[in-house]
């Protein structure tokens, strides 16, 4: 699980975004959790001034309402004791991926970099980058109409063009 601050378009409603203070984002904050593959298993779009706590709770009551499959969830040490609390009433370990304190600049995390790949995809995505919807509910939607582009490619082994080239 992992949370992507967005920035919104200029006519979406002041009253569904928020300031994350600690990317100094302006906008809405993607939540997402997704399976080893790199999936979207479930989605919540919040203001990006909403703690990663909250965005924790509300992705893990929609992960425990779909499936009662999943064991184990991975985390950024954005999420706090909160959501490791809250994953257990669904019997789902919650475990906080810290990095090594003696590592300098970027270094991936096992198993925790397949969130950060699908954020990437999503990228490509025109309607992913800004948020242009007015509801969240809509943008949450946009999310799932990208995987499903995402997983009809892999499926038959094809590449869509991207809008970043010429």
């Amino acid at each position: 699980m992992d949370t992507q601050s967005t920035h919104v378009s200029v006519g979406v409603p002041a009253t569904t975004t928020g300031k994350d203070a600690s990317k100094r984002v302006p906008g809405r904050k993607r939540c997402l959790a997704v399976d080893t593959l790199g999936l979207v298993v479930e989605a919540v779009v919040l203001p990006a001034s909403a703690h990663d706590n909250a965005a924790g709770t509300a992705l893990l009551d929609g992960v425990a309402a779909q499936t009662d499959r999943v064991g184990k969830a991975l985390v950024d040490q954005g999420f706090k004791k909160t959501v490791v609390d809250h994953g257990k009433q669904y019997g789902i370990d919650v475990e906080i991926v810290e990095r090594n304190p003696v590592d300098t600049g970027f270094v991936p995390q096992a198993k925790r970099w397949i969130i950060e790949q699908t954020n990437g995809i999503l990228m490509f995505y025109r309607r992913l980058v800004r948020d242009y919807e007015h509801r969240p509910a809509s943008s949450r939607s946009r999310v799932f109409w990208a995987m499903t582009s995402v997983m009809a490619r892999r499926l038959t082994g094809s590449t869509i063009a991207s809008w970043r080239t010429a």
